[in-house]
């Protein structure tokens, strides 16, 4: 790595904010997102280097392309959801509603309650309060936005 580009990224550490998004507008030639500095400087790190040495190649981009299209299916309703949203296979998420004790077990597709399969939280949920609920906020996943 050259001295120049080393002691590029090194500056970055110390770089107020304000000239950050400045050279982000270079590099990038577009403003930047509102993301936090952390994520400005390794963006910007990486840019100082793909332009100084180059991208990735062609084929590891078709390659990696390919990676995912066999992780999503092509789904993009998967492809934009984070992939720590969901609990990992096998958790079991415990809830007491109504002084009853409910237990649900992740499986890798779907959900499963008293031995049934369920597709979602939210269906479960629907099922013990008898009235719709956002199944991540019943269990204690995510925050209720009135919260």
């Amino acid at each position: 790595m050259s001295d120049k580009v080393l002691a590029r990224l090194a500056a970055l550490k110390t770089t107020p904010t304000p000239k950050l998004k400045e050279q982000w507008r270079q590099l990038f030639e577009s403003e930047p997102p509102a993301f936090n500095r952390r994520y400005l400087e390794s963006r910007l790190a990486y840019r100082i280097q793909e332009l100084a040495y180059g991208g990735l190649k062609p084929e590891t981009v078709r390659r990696l392309e390919k990676l995912g299209e066999e992780l999503d299916g092509g789904s993009k309703t998967k492809r934009q959801t984070r992939a720590d949203s969901r609990p990992i296979s096998g958790t079991r998420l415990i809830r007491e509603y109504q002084g009853v004790e409910h237990c649900v077990t992740v499986r890798d597709d779907d959900f499963e309650y008293q031995g049934r399969p369920y597709k979602s939280l939210s269906a479960i949920a629907r099922v013990i309060t008898g009235t719709p609920w956002s199944g991540p906020v019943f269990f204690g996943l995510k925050s209720s936005a009135r919260a």
